[in-house]
């Protein structure tokens, strides 16, 4: 009998490409590999390429805020509790690793029930409810900044960085400059709102569209349905909804990035060594953890960095021509971070655990 993983986690693709990044490693050791994710969330789409069972159970979002929804959810994650370890019982894994989202919560308590060894991965500076709702019930946790071991029992806490899908390195500025149709040589700017997309940064972008492409060519990437039907045939701008396989080329072919403050968003950067400008979601809207991610980022040199409620026209031009013009300088600096190689980290912290 080979050895047998249960991958987790879902709700943004955050949650679910460090996964991703995982599988070529897994496959190459002999894994036997499953996934659990929601019904019909993210995560779902973005496993289809791969080769992995994939099992779909009820997530129940837990809010620190009012909404009906709050009523309804909790009666949503017995159910996930209970497909959870119908699963387990059925795949009987070996270990299960958990990127986090609320699909998480269910599995690693069902997981527990069994005696099944848990390793969960916090990306954000401070971890997340979904998480902390998991820790006791965690033999290990993997962690991205160094700031993080101090909320975590450091017993159990190590520092691994976050897992990079090794093809994203392997990206051809060319191909990604013709599938954008760009036909000149400018340098080129490369705006991320995350999967969901971000308005703020979107409007922002496109307010001084005319002023950037006098100077660069633009690749937004936008969300689901935030395209801007007027700006299709513009030249030099190039909008796409989502990408997945030509991403890595066009992250060779970008020479800034601005992007919100997504823990795996801002660690690829730093992989690949893209100067950078970001803009963490709000307070108001989140609690707050892109906030925190960003402030390191800034202070080890890696980014600017805008709030998003000081997000205007004028200072996001004038910091993307300020990174621009000093990219050398943020490129020596992420150049000197000294990032652990995370593959490697987390499939022998995998290894270990199952003994």
């Amino acid at each position: 009998m080979g050895k047998k993983i249960i991958l987790t986690g879902g709700g943004t693709a955050g949650h679910v490409t460090p996964n991703l990044a995982l599988l070529p490693g897994l496959k190459k050791e002999g894994y036997d590999i499953a996934y659990i994710g929601t019904v019909d969330g993210i995560e779902k789409k973005l496993l289809a390429d791969f080769d992995v069972r994939y099992y779909g159970i009820a997530a129940g979002k837990l809010r620190r805020y009012f909404d009906p929804k709050n009523f309804s959810d909790p009666f949503r994650v017995l159910k996930g509790y209970r497909q959870a370890k119908k699963i387990l019982k059925q795949e009987r894994p070996d270990v299960i690793f958990s990127k986090g989202g609320f699909v998480s919560v269910p599995v690693i308590h069902a997981a527990s029930k069994y005696k099944i060894p848990c390793i969960l991965h916090e990306s954000d500076l401070t971890p997340g409810l979904a998480n902390k709702l998991c820790v006791k019930k965690a033999k290990k946790i993997c962690c991205n900044f160094p700031e993080t071991l101090e909320y975590l029992p450091k017993d159990k806490t190590v520092l691994t960085g976050s897992p990079i899908r090794e093809e994203l390195r392997m990206g051809n500025a060319e191909a990604g400059k013709k599938f954008c149709g760009f036909t000149d040589d400018k340098p080129v700017v490369m705006v991320l709102g995350g999967s969901l997309g971000a308005s703020s940064i979107n409007d922002a972008v496109r307010g001084i569209l005319n002023q950037l492409l006098q100077e660069f060519n633009v690749i937004h990437i936008c969300g689901d349905d935030k395209m801007d039907n007027l700006k299709l045939t513009v030249s030099g701008y190039a909008q796409f909804e989502y990408v997945k396989n030509e991403l890595k080329d066009l992250f060779a072919l970008a020479d800034v990035v601005v992007s919100r403050a997504g823990a795996n968003a801002i660690c690829e950067l730093l992989a690949l060594k893209i100067p950078n400008v970001l803009i963490p979601l709000s307070a108001k809207n989140s609690r707050g953890d892109q906030i925190l991610n960003a402030r390191s980022f800034r202070a080890q040199g890696f980014s600017v960095t805008i709030e998003d409620e000081d997000l205007d026209e004028d200072v996001l031009l004038e910091e993307i021509h300020e990174v621009y013009k000093n990219k050398d300088r943020y490129i020596s600096q992420m150049e000197k971070s000294g990032q652990p190689d995370a593959v490697a980290s987390i499939l022998k912290l995998i290894s270990e655990t199952i003994g």
